[in-house]
């Protein structure tokens, strides 16, 4: 395992030219495989006004503590230069964000210094492709504060086998919390929060360019603000499945289930009942 340094957080945008490139150089064919390398930023202390306007996007309160889905979203730049400066096997246009998995073991707080790492899992079939994951580590002093894994599908030929997906959620199980406007213009201020500036969530111009109608909400923002609106525990797991994009501007039912400590969650079209995101929370 190659290990590199940063002193602080790369840029995302200073990976973007890679990615336009890779729509002309074609990957080379044969075996993929992932690199064996891990990105650790050494000393990161958060901007509190970046946290704040990532804060009013979500939904979160600005109560001196950082939400561990911050600090994950923090990690994707660590995976945008991962994919664009390592022998990495696939088009990162087109890679599709399928889960993603976070685990905070104890509040984190603005003034905290941190040690941010990301590194790639596995390869695993998909039965549309194949899926890897980024697990991001992240800690102070010593001691782990949050772990996460982002798992993505590569869509190509697959040979049918594939991992275990969630079961699809049971909708009369579920009680209406809240009903959403998402307004046109989510996925250009989640974007200046978050520096996901992937066009098919930028504008429907864009966003038709790549087939869909309208462009979608970014599924890490609607993560975000489930997981905002809950009361959540100090020490939790939060598990979500990205199901249909949600089109920009939407109208959308909050939904939970709750049994003892362990919430169940569902955010679907208000019209249709189709589902966006399934998630849970579980105490730990």
């Amino acid at each position: 395992m190659n290990t590199r340094h940063f002193s602080q957080l790369p840029k995302p945008y200073l990976a973007y030219p890679k990615v336009i490139q890779g729509l002309i150089l074609k990957k080379p064919k044969g075996e993929k495989v992932l690199p064996q390398v891990e990105y650790v930023v050494d000393s990161l202390n958060v901007d509190a006004k970046h946290l704040k306007a990532y804060n009013e996007v979500c939904g979160f309160k600005n109560n001196g503590h950082i939400p561990a889905i911050y600090l994950t979203v923090l990690s994707q730049s660590l995976q945008m230069h991962m994919m664009t400066s390592e022998a990495f096997p696939f088009p990162i246009l087109g890679l599709v964000h399928i889960r993603n998995q976070i685990k905070q073991y104890r509040k984190i707080g603005v003034n905290e210094q941190l040690t941010l790492s990301c590194k790639f899992g596995e390869l695993q079939p998909h039965e549309k492709g194949v899926q890897f994951d980024f697990i991001t580590t992240v800690k102070v002093g010593n001691d782990v504060v949050v772990e996460a894994l982002t798992t993505y599908l590569s869509r190509q030929k697959s040979d049918g086998k594939a991992v275990p997906k969630a079961a699809d959620a049971k909708v009369s199980n579920y009680e209406v919390n809240a009903e959403w406007n998402v307004s046109e213009n989510t996925g250009r201020r989640y974007a200046l929060t978050s520096g996901d500036f992937n066009l098919i969530h930028i504008h429907a111009i864009t966003a038709k360019a790549f087939g869909f109608k309208q462009a979608i909400a970014h599924g890490m923002w609607s993560k975000a603000r489930a997981l905002a609106s809950l009361s959540l525990p100090d020490a939790y797991e939060a598990d979500v499945w990205f199901k249909l994009p949600m089109y920009l501007p939407s109208k959308v039912q909050f939904a939970t289930a709750t049994s003892g400590q362990d919430t169940d969650f569902l955010i679907r079209n208000s019209k249709s009942q189709k589902p966006h995101v399934s998630g849970s929370i579980k105490a730990i």
